[in-house]
């Protein structure tokens, strides 16, 4: 049983160390003149069971186990420029977050040369 305390202890030290506020907000990018702060959903389960057991003919038993699972996908971009400050949602994961900034990107060129 102690076994199964100490992993189910270390499990949730690792967690905590993996989150925290870069997790959730990653690092600024910046494409001329526009700041991009990527925002992200971190999601995480775990479960533990444990087990005794005698019998008197079987003799003594014992039981444990641990699992868990994560995951982490992108769901909106910050945009701050000179016209302020929007939110941009993200559908699609990691893919759509390039294309969003793809497409700022290209915003900012068009709007530079003339277009919009």
């Amino acid at each position: 049983m102690k076994d199964i305390e100490g992993l189910f202890g270390k499990a949730i030290d690792e967690i905590e160390r993996m989150l925290n506020t870069k997790t959730v907000v990653g690092e600024p990018i910046t494409v001329e003149g526009n700041t991009l702060i990527p925002l992200i959903s971190v999601g995480f389960g775990f479960g533990v069971g444990a087990g005794e057991g005698n019998d008197p003919k079987e003799g003594g038993g014992s039981g444990g186990g641990t699992g868990g699972g994560g995951g982490v996908k992108p769901i909106a971009l910050v945009i701050i420029n000179k016209d302020g400050v929007r939110v941009e949602a993200v559908k699609g994961g990691a893919a759509s977050v390039m294309e969003k900034i793809a497409d700022v990107a290209s915003k900012v060129a068009s709007s530079k040369s003339g277009g919009d």
